[in-house]
């Protein structure tokens, strides 16, 4: 995800604050019940934590329109190129995270972990497929009519394949959706995440489809307020398209559930309503009132210019911390006994973890910020 001197710096600071409470859901600490609206919707249904992924993936599309600018005078063969090295880097990334420490020890000493057992899909994975898809989408179909077709055959589509080919008792259930049936049978029941108890991938194969539409909705977004500037017409409009899609969302609901496990269609749209939303209040604290005086939007884009790199220290310091042991329990579970479930029992123990360990990977943040480190793939 390029970074370019002329974004608009709403957008960073909404792609920080993404980052920052994705960290904060993903890492609460233990011995506890997180808040509700800090975890899953545990099928159907949503909670703010829902919203986290989707708007990662609108954030990706808002940097699509800067970064696609670069792509003009190359040739569709270079452009193709680019795409798909960039998309592909982002999923390996995430399989090799998945795979990460490629090592396991039991009662006969170290091992080398198999790939056989290797999770093949997930976050970053999905972040990779839907940004060359959505890419190749908006560069070789020109017109806009025609990419809100695609978008509609992409929504539609994926409702129907369901319908059609799943479990016609309940075709939106956890194992009887078609999605599943698909991934078990592609890639095996051992390449698929387990954090349900069960085969079970929420960023599987089929799901992967909607999820394009969020990184499209993103792109339009952004180029409209490049187009548009920073004024009240440009969030008038985003609020209206926002709403509307929250309302076409809860019309849908009533026929195909809103799941974010699912990825369903109204799903989609309910969470890039949203995201129009917060974009839109973004403009008009940010950029039309500046109330930057205080420097508070410094905070969220210190982490917003290093997407990448800040989420993958989140995730492979967690698992170091628990790799040290401090007694019979890991570091992770022995600072949340000891320290936060100790000041503040329950869940405002396990929030006060997550916030600590969020401000640990924004000073990660901070020292490539202030040492003019962007890695960017």
């Amino acid at each position: 995800m390029e970074q370019s001197a002329n974004r608009f710096l709403s957008l960073d600071v909404f792609r920080g604050m993404t980052i920052v409470f994705m960290i904060i859901v993903n890492n609460a600490g233990s011995g506890a019940t997180p808040f509700a609206p800090l975890e899953h919707a545990k099928w159907f249904g949503f909670t703010p934590t829902d919203l986290v992924f989707p708007s990662f993936l609108f954030a990706v599309g808002n940097a699509m329109s800067f970064a696609m600018k670069k792509f003009a005078g190359l040739s569709n063969g270079a452009v193709v190129w680019r795409i798909i090295k960039r998309g592909a880097i982002i999923f390996l990334l995430g399989y090799l995270m998945y795979w990460f420490p490629f090592v396991r020890h039991d009662a006969t000493g170290w091992h080398l972990s198999p790939i056989s057992e290797t999770r093949i899909f997930g976050v970053l994975q999905r972040i990779g497929l839907c940004y060359i898809f959505a890419s190749l989408i908006i560069y070789f179909i020109k017109s806009k009519t025609s990419v809100i077709v695609i978008s509609l055959l992409l929504l539609f589509g994926y409702w129907f394949i369901l319908l059609i080919f799943g479990d016609h008792n309940d075709p939106y259930g956890m194992l009887t959706n078609y999605g599943t049936t698909l991934d078990k049978n592609l890639l095996g029941d051992a390449h698929l995440y387990h954090g349900e108890g069960v085969a079970f991938d929420p960023e599987g194969i089929l799901s992967t489809l909607p999820a394009i539409v969020n990184v499209i909705c993103g792109y339009y977004a952004g180029k409209f307020i490049q187009e548009k500037g920073k004024g009240y017409e440009t969030i008038s409009k985003l609020l209206l398209f926002g709403f509307l899609f929250i309302f076409l969302a809860l019309c849908w609901n009533m026929s195909f559930p809103i799941a974010k496990k699912l990825w369903s269609s109204p799903f989609v749209l309910l969470t890039v309503g949203i995201d129009l939303v917060l974009i839109s209040a973004l403009v008009y604290v940010v950029e039309i009132k500046s109330w930057t005086k205080i420097r508070w939007t410094k905070f969220f884009t210190t982490v917003g210019k290093n997407p990448l790199p800040v989420y993958l220290f989140s995730e492979l310091l967690i698992v170091i911390l628990g790799w040290i042991y401090i007694g019979n329990a890991n570091f992770n579970d022995w600072i949340n006994t000891t320290v936060f479930q100790a000041i503040a029992p329950g869940a405002i123990g396990s929030l006060l973890f997550a916030i600590c360990y969020m401000l640990v990977c924004w000073l990660f943040g901070k020292i490539l910020d202030d040492r003019k480190i962007y890695i960017r793939v």
